[in-house]
């Protein structure tokens, strides 16, 4: 059914407009410095006034008022990144059984980089951030391993039958997403603002091709339906002969 590929459109859409909305109203109350801007002079050292913080997506939200628009836009989009690992796990249940375990790996790794964003996006870093870059060093990682099985997934299942021209562009959006991941956790802890602030570009990077590479789903999702989900849900047909008699 067409009408299902809102849910990587809106998957995308939520994270891209709510993080850089975020930003805004974060960078337009002088609560973050401007990503364009490498100099160091205004940055926040020892909680001083009249100062900004490093953009980094998380450091947008974590103030008043930007901050519960920060938490609900990390809250949907994990809810909805949740919905739809799943729901790719059963489209790949449905018309390549054959490859199940491959897909649960991914179906595993994008459930804990939900659970992940979901403890990051509500652990202000302010006042709780051990949990917070708990939540988001596991999302970062989970993603990278999500992102690596589901191109596998598209190089090994049929399921649009546009595979060929799929693959290529999600094989580059992996790479990114890996690389810049690697690049983003050595560059993160560097006590001098250049390297500091070129992790925070790096990150909106990854959230960018992150988004791009859900989109691309979209094409997947026009051959998807709701029957795939009940078939996921109930036992295969196998199986029911043995629990007859077992019973």
């Amino acid at each position: 059914m067409v009408v299902w590929i809102f849910l990587p459109i809106s998957l995308s859409l939520v994270s891209l407009i709510g993080t850089w909305t975020v930003y805004s109203i974060a960078f337009y109350n002088n609560h973050v410095c401007s990503l364009s801007n490498w100099e160091d002079e205004n940055v926040c050292k020892n909680e001083s006034l009249g100062c900004c913080l490093v953009p980094t997506i998380s450091s947008s939200g974590s103030r008043t008022p930007e901050n519960s628009l920060f938490t609900a836009t990390i809250n949907a989009s994990s809810f909805l990144f949740l919905v739809f690992c799943i729901f790719h796990h059963a489209h790949v249940m449905e018309r390549n059984a054959v490859h199940s375990m491959l897909s649960r790996f991914a179906l595993a790794f994008g459930v804990v980089a939900a659970i992940g964003a979901f403890i990051a996006g509500n652990c202000n870093p302010g006042y709780l951030p051990l949990l917070h870059y708990l939540g988001a060093a596991a999302s970062f990682t989970c993603i990278c391993f999500y992102t690596t099985l589901l191109t596998a997934l598209t190089g090994k299942c049929v399921l649009t039958g546009f595979e060929k021209f799929i693959y290529p562009i999600r094989i580059i959006s992996t790479v990114v997403q890996v690389t810049v991941t690697i690049s983003y956790t050595v560059l993160f802890p560097q006590e001098e603002y250049w390297y500091v602030h070129l992790s925070a570009i790096f990150e909106w990077m990854l959230s960018v091709n992150l988004e791009l590479f859900e989109l691309s789903y979209a094409l997947e999702f026009c051959f998807f339906s709701s029957s795939m989900l009940s078939n996921l849900l109930s036992k295969p047909e196998e199986e029911k002969p043995l629990m007859l008699s077992a019973s």
